[in-house]
């Protein structure tokens, strides 16, 4: 009797054994885990875009800094200087610009009238001309009779000559006045050159500005100063690196083997246990899995056409966003350590 109780105990224990290995097996089954990964987060690059003397350093190293703070000022002075330069070149070329657009209105309508003028200066030139050469002939006949004077007869000659040169005037003057569509084509263009001259002046006073705003260095984001390279009276070049500003907003890219991934998909829930804070979880979701490896993307790839061929499994990187940022007390950054764990079946967190 006490033989079959000891076997039915054993038997219990066995199969008491058998169902939470079987249940352990079920669950670690249903997520994934690497300790292959880091935080990632926004890293912004300072740098200015103008050239010139540091004047102020508003920032320490690992400064906390709010989107729109001042960071670092260069010396405005020159770029004033450029700007109110840039300011009086745009007011002249629009007073030269307002002046040739009076001069085009003025020579769009005196031109025109100046041709109907001069036309009937030459009617009228033509009409007293022809009156006179009549008057001449009539006096040469009459003087050739004897029945005028030398003295008529020279004022018939003196007036005829005057009145055809007369005439000539009028009609010079008529094909000077027969150019005004070309007088007023000139003044039209006139005016576009110093339009155009004004839209140019405009673009350079707005690219003196916009210089003068980029002698202050912004700060972009929330985040913190990390790295800071400039000093007071420091000469700084456009694009030159003054130090780096990064985010807060932080994630998590995990390097998942590629054997972990057969159930894997954006929107499932994880947590993180990071390194620096044993005792603290942080709760994400996948947000997505790179296309490709790392190894693919990697500065030397690896080369695997060759005899001796060792297959290797691969990691692909898997981004995994946080619910929620954590605290300010605890200090987190690029690069730290964590622990994600994927659970592929249902939501766990």
């Amino acid at each position: 009797m006490k033989d079959k109780k000891k076997l039915f105990r054993i038997a219990l224990l066995f199969l008491l054994a058998a169902s939470v290995a079987g249940g352990w097996y079920i669950w670690q089954d249903g997520k994934v885990t690497t300790d292959n990964a880091a935080i990632e987060g926004t890293i912004v690059t300072l740098s200015p875009k103008v050239q010139g003397y540091v004047k102020a350093v508003h920032i320490k190293d690992n400064q906390v800094v709010k989107a729109g703070d001042v960071l670092v000022e260069i010396d405005p002075a020159d770029y004033q200087i450029k700007r109110d330069r840039a300011a009086a070149a745009l007011s002249a070329a629009k007073a030269a610009a307002g002046a040739a657009q009076s001069s085009l209105a003025t020579t769009s309508i005196s031109a025109p009238s100046g041709l109907e003028g001069a036309r009937a200066q030459v009617a009228s030139a033509q009409a007293n001309w022809e009156k006179a050469a009549a008057d001449r002939q009539r006096m040469e006949s009459l003087f050739r009779e004897g029945a005028c004077s030398q003295q008529q007869w020279d004022q018939a000659v003196a007036t005829e000559a005057s009145l055809r040169a007369a005439l000539e005037k009028s009609q010079a003057d008529a094909r000077s006045a027969s150019t005004a569509p070309s007088v007023i084509a000139t003044a039209q263009s006139t005016t576009e050159q110093l339009a155009a001259q004004v839209r140019q002046a405009e673009v350079e006073l707005a690219q003196a500005e916009q210089d003068l705003a980029n002698t202050k260095i912004i700060a972009p984001v929330d985040g913190r100063i990390t790295k800071r390279s400039v000093e007071l009276g420091n000469y700084v070049q456009a694009g030159q690196q003054l130090g780096s500003l990064v985010g807060t907003e932080l994630w998590v890219v995990a390097n998942f083997k590629e054997t972990q991934l057969k159930r894997m998909h954006p929107g499932q829930t994880a947590e993180i246990r990071i390194d620096a804070y044993p005792g603290v979880t942080l709760k994400g979701r996948v947000d997505s899995l790179q296309a490709g490896t790392g190894a693919h993307f990697s500065l030397f790839p690896a080369e695997n056409a060759t005899g001796n061929f060792v297959k290797v499994v691969q990691r692909v990187p898997v981004k995994i966003v946080l619910e929620a940022q954590p605290e300010s007390s605890i200090h987190l950054g690029p690069g730290m350590s964590v622990e994600p764990t994927v659970f592929t079946e249902g939501t766990v967190l």
